[in-house]
């Protein structure tokens, strides 16, 4: 962009705090795997990293469920993948609609969603045919783990998350999310700062 047509103050300071918030993030999990200890240097594996992600994701989302169930509207799973988190959800909320959204289709079997709960494109597209929808849970496990493209995901996820969930709906999220309307909450014990994140709509 040219002199002439600065990048508007606003939107500047918008996407300088989502570089400072991914580059917290991606410090904390490299702290975490690497570490010192009584002068030796523990190295955590990709697999080791991997395995504590989901484990942080299905602690989170077992803690939520029951203040979930006293809220209305659907939950919403954003990035489907091979729908192993998808299949937890339509575990813990039977009764409610889970839909799925995400690039292509990757999940097949018990893990594949019916075509009216499943939403692909872009999600920063798609997602935004949903503003409004009232969802009671949100969960977005979109990272990369590339510290510039997450920092282009958390300059419009934020937005859309507050957008999509009812009133005191839950976000749960791999990446930070950096809203007015979207309270961090506590993680669960078992999971440490920085790997995952609690909202709740106001």
């Amino acid at each position: 962009m040219s002199a002439a047509n600065p990048i508007p103050t606003a939107t500047a300071s918008k996407n300088q705090r989502a570089v400072d918030a991914i580059s917290s993030v991606m410090l904390l999990r490299l702290r975490e795997r690497h570490h010192d200890a009584k002068d030796k240097i523990y190295t955590m594996s990709r697999l080791d990293s991997f395995i504590r992600r989901l484990i942080a994701q299905r602690d989170i989302l077992n803690a939520v469920a029951d203040e979930v169930k006293t809220l209305d509207g659907p939950v919403l799973e954003l990035g489907l993948g091979n729908g192993r988190t998808f299949d937890h959800l339509r575990e813990l909320f039977p009764d409610r609609r889970v839909v799925a959204f995400d690039r292509a289709v990757n999940a097949y079997g018990p893990s594949m969603p019916e075509a009216s709960d499943l939403v692909l494109g872009e999600i920063k597209d798609t997602l935004r045919d949903f503003i409004g929808i009232g969802a009671s849970l949100a969960h977005a496990d979109i990272g990369t783990g590339y510290e510039d493209k997450d920092a282009v995901t958390v300059t419009w996820l934020p937005d859309l998350m507050a957008g999509i969930l009812g009133s005191r709906g839950l976000a749960v999220s791999g990446l930070p999310l950096d809203h007015p309307d979207l309270d961090p909450l506590p993680l669960p014990t078992s999971v440490k700062e920085g790997r995952y994140f609690i909202y709740r709509r106001r």
